[in-house]
């Protein structure tokens, strides 16, 4: 019998960062799949800052978090190496929500298989493209729009301005975390403009058509003072109070009143309907080097949690993967 390896939560961390003895990697023996299972050895799992936030008890906001001594979820690729499933077979290329451990045992059903030369990398079926797809499209950019987004070179927002700007977008505008950040924002990503949000004299225009925020608090504040009248704000994360752990709302929604501001937030499975625009299009996309997906690479199961830990201090750049 194979042995493997998962992270399990043990005790709920009493702020945002566990600390020693919350988390543990076990090893365990890994059954052969029953009739209508498959066995998949995961290749590369996800990281991002949730897995932080779904350590803690969120069953008061009917949000899914980790059960205490149960093995931890994310999304994961891998390769099935064992199926009992008549829809798999050995060699196929799965996406999953088994992260977290190095072999994943389940139902068939519970698997999708996944072209492995869709994209240039399998890391790039991990990406956060459908985050930033359907972000664009509820954003609803139009032919000379001028766009902000925030965390511009992380995982979700590097896509954003890319893919605003193949909607139409004139001018795209980044908000970083570091000079270093500003540069490959706008070197390499493309965006026409960048700043670091840490320079406490941050200024922004009064010309913004669309917000794209992921940060909340002070950032989201600003761009609320820089639309237009009648500008789009689209959120779909608040990692400023993630980080804080206190509500870091802005102080200025009578603006947002006055200018007649649409803001919508957006969970990514509420718009299926988009998912078959996106699989159109976003592979195409990167395959020609339309896109560009910004990652950083992680090695080992053991570092998972510190790589999450790393991505909330914002010391890394684009989507970040863990390759076990």
């Amino acid at each position: 019998m194979r042995v493997g390896r998962e992270v399990r939560l043990v005790a709920r961390p009493a702020g945002l960062i566990p600390g020693p003895g919350d988390v543990r990697v076990v090893e365990v023996s890994v059954p052969s799949p029953a009739p209508g299972q498959a066995l998949v050895r995961n290749v590369f799992m996800s990281i991002d800052p949730g897995a932080l936030m779904h350590m803690a008890d969120l069953s008061m906001l009917d949000i899914p978090h980790f059960e205490l001594g149960a093995t931890m979820w994310c999304d994961a690729v891998g390769e099935v190496i064992e199926s009992a499933s008549e829809d798999f077979r050995p060699g196929d290329v799965v996406w999953h929500r088994f992260g977290w451990r190095d072999y994943a045992v389940a139902d068939g059903s519970l698997f999708r298989r996944v072209d492995p030369d869709a994209y240039p990398s399998l890391t790039h079926h991990l990406c956060f493209g459908i985050v930033a797809y359907i972000g664009v499209e509820l954003a609803a950019i139009r032919p000379g729009d001028t766009l902000l987004v925030s965390s511009a070179v992380g995982g979700v927002g590097s896509i954003v301005g890319q893919v605003a700007r193949l909607r139409g977008a004139a001018k795209v505008i980044g908000s970083v975390g570091s000079a270093e950040k500003v540069a490959y924002a706008t070197e390499v990503l493309g965006y026409d403009a960048a700043f670091d949000h840490h320079d406490e004299d941050f200024r922004l225009g009064d010309d913004l058509d669309v917000y794209f925020d992921s940060v909340g608090g002070r950032q989201l504040e600003a761009a609320i003072d820089a639309m237009r009248p009648r500008g789009r704000i689209v959120v779909c994360g608040q990692t400023a109070q993630l980080r804080s752990g206190v509500p870091t709302g802005p102080r200025n929604m009578m603006t947002l009143v006055r200018k007649r501001l649409t803001l919508q937030a957006y969970y990514t499975f509420d718009h299926p309907d988009l998912v078959p625009k996106f699989e159109e299009e976003f592979p195409q996309w990167v395959r020609s080097g339309a896109v560009v997906v910004a990652e950083t690479v992680v090695e080992g199961l053991e570092n998972g949690v510190e790589a999450a830990v790393r991505q909330m201090h914002g010391e890394y750049t684009g989507k970040v993967v863990l390759k076990l």
